[in-house]
């Protein structure tokens, strides 16, 4: 009998590389989310039959119940970058993550892994990393040996960084540095992301633990945008931006948003000002990727594969 896993939120951008790693080891499974339609491109990742999209909500038992039924394993990359309607943090990290753990407990689910953030704090003035705190020890006290997983600012061709600032500067003569760009990152690869959560389905010795992921190198904020302007060959100011003109910035994009909910999410919120004032490195002495056998991978060996779109004059320019 082949061996069943479900991954809530595994149509977003680390979940379709998870699916796909777990699809490649011969597992049938079941991708938790609250549009199915929007998932059904996942199938072409595994075999007829072995990857099925279905309705969950995170934020409601039954059909978190439904969706656990019979599991070995159990995934949760469920996270939202900002609030919106009935899409609050607390709600998401904390309850959400709750509500999973002790669906997955009573179901008798043998291995959770559950990926949360670096910077993960109950005493962080931002609420995202506060309540992924509090997600946290939920996921803990309900599930013991579940593998929690906190990446650092996670890259690859679908993310939401390094595409979203060279979209910017496809169109703005300069790009900001919010606290002057001194914030330090130490990017980690979706690829790598991936294969920790299979690497820590299949080791004993990670049970119960958690893994601070992150790539080879740490670099400031404004290094990263040198890079990526590098990248896409394209010359643009840096400019400066001190926290209280960038909170300021964030409240009146958040207004908007709400004022008018048919636009995209706002460009800054306050609670990602107040992110930005934490270095997202690992702590020391945490494990991380080499932990789980897993050599880090450099942002300068794969950013050049999915940036060159951007290059004023085509790929091989």
């Amino acid at each position: 009998m082949r061996r069943l896993a479900t991954v809530f939120g595994g149509s977003g951008f680390i979940g379709r590389y998870v699916v796909r790693n777990l699809a490649r080891d011969g597992w049938l499974v079941r991708v938790a989310v609250r549009r199915p339609d929007e998932a059904l491109f996942l199938k072409t990742s595994g075999a007829v039959g072995q990857i099925t999209p279905i309705a969950a909500n995170i934020r409601d038992r039954a059909s978190v119940a439904r969706a656990v039924a019979g599991a070995e394993v159990v995934v949760n990359l469920v996270a939202i970058l900002f609030e919106s309607g009935p899409q609050r943090f607390k709600a998401v990290h904390a309850e959400g993550a709750r509500l999973m753990a002790e669906e997955a407990a009573k179901t008798g689910a043998r291995h959770l892994v559950h990926v949360s953030a670096i910077g993960a704090d109950p005493n962080a003035t931002s609420a995202y990393a506060r309540t992924k705190a509090e997600g946290e020890a939920a996921v803990r006290q309900a599930f013991p040996n579940a593998v929690i997983l906190r990446p650092s600012i996670v890259f690859g061709p679908e993310d939401g960084f390094f595409n979203r600032f060279a979209r910017m500067a496809l169109m703005s003569p300069a790009l900001p540095l919010i606290g002057g760009g001194r914030t330090r990152f130490q990017p980690v690869y979706v690829g790598d992301v991936a294969e920790a959560v299979i690497k820590a389905i299949e080791t004993p010795e990670a049970a119960g633990k958690t893994y601070e992921l992150a790539g080879p190198k740490i670099y400031s904020f404004a290094e990263l945008m040198r890079l990526m302007l590098r990248e896409i060959g394209r010359n643009r100011a840096l400019v400066p931006l001190p926290f209280p003109v960038a909170s300021a910035m964030g409240c009146i994009a958040q207004g908007v948003t709400t004022l008018v909910p048919i636009l995209p999410g706002p460009a800054i919120t306050v609670d990602q000002v107040r992110l930005l004032k934490r270095d997202n490195v690992p702590s020391a002495g945490s494990a991380g990727l080499t932990d789980l056998g897993i050599a880090p991978t450099a942002v300068e060996v794969i950013i050049p594969t999915y940036l060159a779109r951007y290059r004023a004059r085509g790929t091989y320019r």
